[in-house]
């Protein structure tokens, strides 16, 4: 192997693995996220079309789920699903939008503006796509009329959440308080998902293959925004390109 081709390699790699630049580490780790992402909700889709086993093991955990249903947590769950669906959802959103742009993070804005109702929109078109039936039981917590798969509820939460992580990741210094956003994050959205499963309108492929739509949806978006924000700004230090 000659050492010109090591040294173009290392080159490649160095570029690859830097901060800085249009095509350096946010790159790199937004089509690794995108990559995993797709083929996690691929296993998913061709498991529940397949009825294999993640399908089959849809029905013994929303069993489980609704035989252990009691009062206080149906009404603590509900909270849960409502914060993040619907009207008080389509809120929370705007709140975060609102506040990128009070800030001025107009890449920011650009992103959620972006992620938000465009992943909505995705899911919409998802859900058309499978057609799946929603779990049915004799005894219903809460009944929709609606397609399951995927959940709406947790691919907004993945998003949602996500992005603010993003944001507060980027905006924070320590790998521990960077960690502690990350897990939140994480743990929100899985409260949204075990949320949608307790009240019996999702299976667990529903929650499995929104999270995995919520992400592939989130780095294809803040990692085409951000490439675009260092072109931009790369070429205004240049002089090619007057402030925004």
């Amino acid at each position: 192997m000659s050492t010109s081709f090591l040294s173009r390699l290392q080159r490649f790699s160095a570029a690859r693995l830097s901060p800085e630049g249009a095509a350096g580490a946010h790159l790199t780790l937004g089509v690794a996220m995108l990559f995993i992402g797709m083929l996690a909700f691929g296993f998913i889709a061709d498991d529940v079309v397949s009825n294999e086993e993640l399908a089959q093991l849809d029905v013994a955990v929303a069993h489980w789920f609704h035989v252990r249903a009691t009062p206080p947590m149906t009404a603590f769950m509900m909270a849960v699903t409502n914060l993040h669906g619907g009207i008080i959802g389509g809120l929370l959103g705007l709140s975060l939008l609102g506040y990128f742009y009070v800030r001025k993070l107009r890449w920011w804005l650009l992103a959620g503006m972006i992620i938000l109702p465009g992943g909505t929109l995705l899911n919409v078109l998802i859900k058309y796509t499978f057609q799946r039936a929603r779990p049915s039981f004799d005894a219903p917590l809460l009944t929709l009329t609606t397609y399951s798969f995927p959940s709406g509820h947790t691919a907004f939460a993945a998003m949602f959440y996500g992005l603010l992580a993003c944001w507060a990741v980027a905006h924070l210094r320590g790998a521990a308080a960077r960690a502690a956003v990350a897990l939140a994050a994480c743990a929100m959205v899985a409260l949204v998902g075990v949320s949608r499963m307790y009240l019996g309108v999702h299976y667990l492929t529903d929650v499995m293959a929104a999270t995995a739509e919520g992400c592939i949806w989130l780095a294809l978006c803040i990692t085409t925004v951000s490439t675009l924000r260092r072109r931009r700004e790369g070429k205004r230090q240049t002089g090619k390109l007057d402030d925004l």
